[in-house]
């Protein structure tokens, strides 16, 4: 796996041989990036399951100004920091969470630790459910827009609304697709 474009494009990121993971696929990679780009541009990045952190590489090769990436894997969180440094990310600019993502969403309720952009990748078996009652209302977004991205399992349905979020766009490739979601303005 490569990051696909901008600063860091080519460089060649480690990732696990295991058939129990299911990284991003380059297509779906692709048309969430061409997707996004105009939200990307100097945001803060939110990867929650972020495996080897490859989106939220590619967010920051694409000019976000920070990605935090969620991992509850130690040994993710190792692909993560062997990638940031291979990409030559300043330190300033990433930040590796070794939780699991509701107890870090518990951990953040409340603080000033906001995102524009949140992707939302769990193994594809998994209840969403409890992790967008963090989401769904809206706390975790820096501006009144904030965009949620959920990559799921394409013959799952996803609804058309959570919380204060409405989805606006679906993509879908092979065996995955992405719901694009964004905050109602108030």
């Amino acid at each position: 796996m490569q990051v696909l474009a901008g600063k860091y494009r080519g460089i060649q990121l480690q990732s696990s041989r295991s058939t129990k993971v299911r990284p991003t696929a380059r297509r779906i990679r692709e048309a969430l990036f061409d997707i996004l780009m105009w939200h990307i541009k100097a945001s803060r990045f939110l990867d929650l399951c972020a495996g080897t952190g490859a989106i939220g590489i590619e967010s920051l090769s694409r000019g976000a100004a920070h990605a935090t990436f969620v991992e509850r894997s130690p040994k993710f969180c190792s692909f993560i920091r062997n990638n940031l440094i291979a990409c030559k990310v300043r330190e300033d600019q990433a930040r590796i969470v070794n939780k699991d993502v509701i107890h870090f969403m518990k951990t953040v309720a409340g603080t000033s630790q906001k995102w524009e952009v949140i992707f939302l990748d769990p193994p594809y078996g998994t209840n969403y459910d409890p992790m967008l009652d963090y989401i769904k209302e809206g706390h975790l977004f820096k501006r009144k827009k904030g965009i949620l991205v959920m990559e799921h399992d394409i013959n799952r349905e996803m609804p058309d609304q959570i919380g204060i979020l409405n989805r606006w766009r679906v993509v879908k490739a092979g065996e995955s697709a992405l719901s694009f979601y964004e905050k109602k303005v108030k």
